[in-house]
């Protein structure tokens, strides 16, 4: 894994782009319902730098600025870093959002088929990233995995709309956001919020905007410090867990599912609440389609990291 200070801290245009390229894939994952872009973070190795830079908002951060110290408030903040990952995850949004909607539509088992792909691929990855394997790390991994596996087939239920829930689910999805395998939305799913504030957004509703938004800012600043404080500790049972999450999220991603239960939208869109994972009706050109569409997010992940390995070798070299 690289180091994450040189990762944080660019130097070159190079750089520039190879965070914001993998800003681009975490906000192209965010995109759909179900994938974590902190699984991207996580196996394009900058997950432990996003979580200092989250950290890097301090009092002393805060303080600096409201003094208006800005040359000192941004000395030690690590803003190109998260300048060029914002770029990146903002170009995703503004033009992935379209089509990866378009394609779940009519197309929904190639592209769960790619994802799981992608993900398969990643927990491979990532095991390498587990620098001793103990039983107690392959506890977690188990432990995790199962924990996760029970969540993403949860039924998700009606909730109230109160303003200390809404504050409590913002909290809790962007906490899921940045952990491998689950997405913020999903969270919000489960909590019965996301059309909720959907809607908030579509009718402009400022003050639960504004009170979801106090929540995500919250939760991000005090769960990444707890994530923080984990790796210095617990390195190899932190990562661990997470690949737990990763292996477990696999339920959710399973390209081909039979809807029990759905809901229809305002707009007429039917949304699937409840499904079951079966298997293909035979080898089918659809299938065989399926199957070389998760090979090849495979070969993509694994291609990448190979990449990524040679190159951190050549300047030693």
């Amino acid at each position: 894994m690289a180091d994450n200070k040189d990762v944080s801290r660019p130097q070159s245009m190079r750089d520039y782009a190879a965070i914001s390229a993998r800003g681009f894939l975490m906000g192209s994952a965010d995109v759909v319902p179900g994938v974590s872009g902190g699984t991207i973070a996580f196996v394009t190795g900058i997950y432990e730098a996003l979580i200092d830079a989250i950290n890097a908002v301090n009092v002393q951060f805060v303080r600096r600025l409201l003094a208006r110290q800005w040359r000192a408030a941004f000395a030690d903040f690590p803003w190109q870093f998260l300048l060029a990952l914002g770029l990146g995850l903002g170009v995703a949004v503004l033009t992935m959002a379209h089509l990866l909607s378009w394609a779940l539509t009519h197309h929904e088992t190639l592209v769960w088929g790619f994802f799981f792909g992608l993900i398969v691929a990643s927990v491979i990855v990532v095991l390498k990233r587990v620098r001793r394997w103990t039983p107690a790390a392959l506890g977690m991994v188990a432990l995790f995995a199962v924990a996760m596996a029970w969540l993403v087939g949860v039924t998700p239920h009606e909730m109230p709309h109160t303003p200390l829930f809404l504050f409590l689910s913002g909290a809790l999805a962007i906490c899921a956001m940045i952990l491998p395998g689950i997405s913020g939305a999903f969270i919000l799913v489960l909590l019965g919020q996301y059309h909720y504030v959907l809607e908030a957004v579509v009718m402009q509703d400022w003050l639960t905007l504004v009170i979801v938004a106090a929540g995500c800012a919250v939760g991000l600043l005090l769960f990444a410090r707890v994530l923080k404080w984990l790796f210095g500790h617990y390195h190899d049972l932190t990562v661990a867990a997470l690949i737990g999450l990763m292996i477990g999220s696999l339920r959710k991603i399973w390209p081909w599912k039979l809807t029990l239960q759905s809901e229809i939208e305002p707009d007429g869109s039917i949304v699937p609440l409840v499904q079951q994972n079966i298997l293909p009706a035979g080898l089918t050109g659809e299938t065989l389609l399926v199957i070389g569409l998760a090979l090849l997010g495979l070969a993509l992940v694994v291609g990448l990291e190979a990449l990524a390995a040679r190159r951190q070798k050549q300047p030693a070299a």
